[in-house]
């Protein structure tokens, strides 16, 4: 029996605003959408052009309050084959949120906490 990873999910507040903020920090792009019958509820997959992994946004009409990340421990990590590029970016747009330099590594921030770590390839 053979598994392969197919996609992780987030929720977030603002649909347009995070799909963006992918595209723009990770050049992901939108693959797929679903809308339940009822509108309740979107879910829109996005993949890096390099994989086959999805990462999936779902927005709740409902959902008013921000989601509770806990200590956000559990992240997503992504590696570029230009760290030096990525990380001039990302501290453009403001993202970044943790750099361990020791490690060669640093994070960056979503709009709803989320947060991605960054390695060279």
């Amino acid at each position: 029996m053979e598994f392969r990873f197919h996609h992780n999910n987030i929720n977030v507040l603002n649909l347009e605003k995070s799909e963006k903020f992918y595209k723009d920090a990770l050049g992901f792009e939108k693959v797929d959408t679903y809308v339940h019958s009822d509108k309740s509820f979107k879910l829109v997959f996005l993949k890096s052009s390099a994989g086959e992994h999805k990462l999936e946004l779902t927005w709740l009409r409902d959902r008013k309050e921000p989601y509770n990340l806990g200590d956000n421990e559990i992240h997503m990590a992504v590696s570029t084959d230009d760290f030096q590029a990525a990380y001039e970016k990302h501290k453009e747009m403001g993202c970044i949120c943790y750099e361990n330099k020791e490690m060669g590594l640093y994070f960056i921030i979503d709009p709803d906490g989320y947060w991605t770590e960054i390695l060279k390839e």
